[in-house]
């Protein structure tokens, strides 16, 4: 063996440095596999990285998460992981605050009773209600772990697994939000609250499966956190532990195909044409991406490929990064959360960007108040997000370099959604609009470039009934030495990226499991 062939030789090699890249890798690396993470964009850390800007810091996809806390589950773990090095911190008490019309405004916080309460006193006719609400949403959100479970188990322990609990995972896997919520909730005005933050998992009331709603809400009611240091923290702490293991973790690398040798999966081959080989490979990239990009056409005709090919991309957005000099705290920002509903109907928050609709909701975000580590300076520099949900119709005319060959247009049409966005939040937030002193948006489009992820599809693949009962979306695939991991393998966000990283991981190594209990 040459050296550069013992230099391109791993024993695991990780497409992909979102949550479940890195989770799947930093897992792996502490079980002393030596892992290569692979990542396409110029940053590691997929939606968990951070840019600047003008002396300001946005993270592009983490707001907030539950169960990170060092005495929870998912904190445990990554105290594990990284080696006590990240740290979440709680947003505090109330995490969202959720803003309808006629001036209804609830707060969304910790403890679940608590929560339970403020629903309880603003809704007395339906208090019995929201007790079988709640009672619904922990029984579906085992129902969601145990589909997640599922797909790291190997067989015949799946099957079985499934078997005895199929009557539980089809009550709440198989209805979607819209559905249940309709069955336990007689008020519309509560139905709309009680499915407000659908958001942070992108799946429409009347199309995402309670399961997974079940299994985000739930994930939240013993509080949300946010990373000291901001979401770049979670990188920093997690490849070291790579490297240290003899691994490595590689920026501006897209991968072009997963090599195959008599069916197994024995390696990746670059876009550059550089060569890596190792007896297993995890694609954290989303389900989707990997079946239609990285693998050959004989591979994609199979059941399991086609299956996994015929889901529809999630929601898309626009984010619009806000900077703000002065005391924003003072002027109306807050640790919580917002969502704006301009309308009861909650389905009804996708915007027609390309029209002249007004925008129907909007979701609003002060990171600098929630790190604790974060340095206003002398300027006293803040940052805001605010994100607005849209259907990827609304750019598809400039995708495919469009937006290149009509840049006057491209730029006429992002100046637009700039300043609605900009109107909706002086609207809002009037005492601290003064106060922004740079404002830059994000696009589907850069979605896009920026994750490989599918008509900008941040959230990986549909949050149906159907995404939820699926068979194909395992960690271990049809194809020996491929893994899959990731949020498609669990559900949508950080937490169930984690998750799926981990439950990848799992499929390599099964010591990992160990380490879940």
């Amino acid at each position: 063996m040459t050296a550069k062939q013992s230099a391109n030789e791993f024993d695991v090699i990780v497409i992909g440095s979102g949550m479940g890249g890195m989770t799947t890798a930093a897992a792996l690396s502490r079980l002393d596999h030596k892992v290569l993470l692979l990542e396409q964009a110029q940053t590691i850390g997929g939606l968990t990285h951070a840019f600047t800007r003008n002396g300001f810091t946005w993270d592009v996809g983490l707001h907030y998460c539950g169960t990170f806390g060092h005495d929870q589950f998912a904190g445990r773990i990554l105290d594990w992981l990284s080696g006590g090095t990240i740290e979440f911190r709680s947003v505090g008490t109330v995490y969202d605050t959720l803003h309808f019309p006629d001036g209804f405004e609830i707060s969304v916080g910790c403890p679940a009773e608590a929560y339970k309460m403020e629903l309880k006193d603003r809704f007395p006719d339906n208090a019995a209600e929201i007790d079988v609400y709640f009672e619904a949403l922990l029984s579906a959100e085992k129902a969601g772990h145990m589909v997640g479970a599922e797909r790291a188990m190997p067989e015949p322990f799946r099957s079985a697994h499934h078997w005895w609990n199929k009557r539980k995972i089809q009550r709440w896997c198989s209805r979607t939000t819209g559905e249940v919520i309709a069955e336990l909730i007689s008020s519309p005005k509560l139905a709309a609250v009680l499915s407000a933050q659908w958001g942070t998992y992108g799946g429409k009331p009347n199309e995402a499966s309670f399961a997974i709603h079940a299994t985000v809400m739930g994930h939240y009611l013993e509080g949300a956190a946010y990373p000291v240091g901001g979401a770049a923290a979670i990188a920093r702490g997690l490849v070291p532990v790579i490297e240290a293991a003899g691994g490595s973790a590689r920026a501006g690398t897209p991968v072009s195909e997963i090599l195959l040798e008599d069916g197994k999966a024995v390696g990746v081959r670059t876009k550059s044409s550089e060569e890596f080989n190792a007896p297993f490979i995890v694609s954290a990239i989303g389900a989707g991406e990997t079946v239609k990009h990285l693998l050959p056409e004989k591979i994609r005709e199979q059941d399991w490929a086609r299956e996994i090919a015929a889901f529809k991309p999630s929601i898309c957005h626009f984010d619009l990064f806000l900077g703000f000099e002065g005391d924003i705290a003072k002027h109306g920002a807050t640790r919580s959360n917002h969502w704006f509903y301009e309308s009861w109907n909650t389905n009804d928050a996708i915007w027609a960007a390309a029209g002249s609709e007004p925008i129907p909701m909007m979701f609003v975000s002060f990171p600098s108040l929630k790190n604790p580590t974060h340095d206003s300076g002398p300027m006293d520099k803040h940052t805001g997000d605010m994100l607005l949900w849209v259907d990827w119709s609304s750019v598809a005319e400039f995708a495919d370099g469009g937006a290149d060959k009509r840049a006057d247009e491209w730029t006429s049409f992002k100046q637009n959604i700039e300043s609605r966005m900009m109107d909706f939040f002086r609207e809002k937030f009037p005492d601290l609009a003064p106060l922004i002193v740079y404002h830059e948006l994000g696009t589907p489009l850069a979605t896009a470039l920026f994750t490989g992820h599918e008509k900008g599809g941040f959230y990986g693949v549909e949050t149906t009934p159907r995404r939820m009962l699926s068979d194909a979306l395992k960690a271990r695939t049809p194809i020996p030495g491929l893994v899959l991991a990731g949020q498609d393998v669990m559900s949508p966000g950080i937490a169930g990226a984690f998750t799926g990283g981990l439950f990848g991981a799992g499929a390599i190594d099964p010591r990992v499991f160990q380490k879940l209990r």
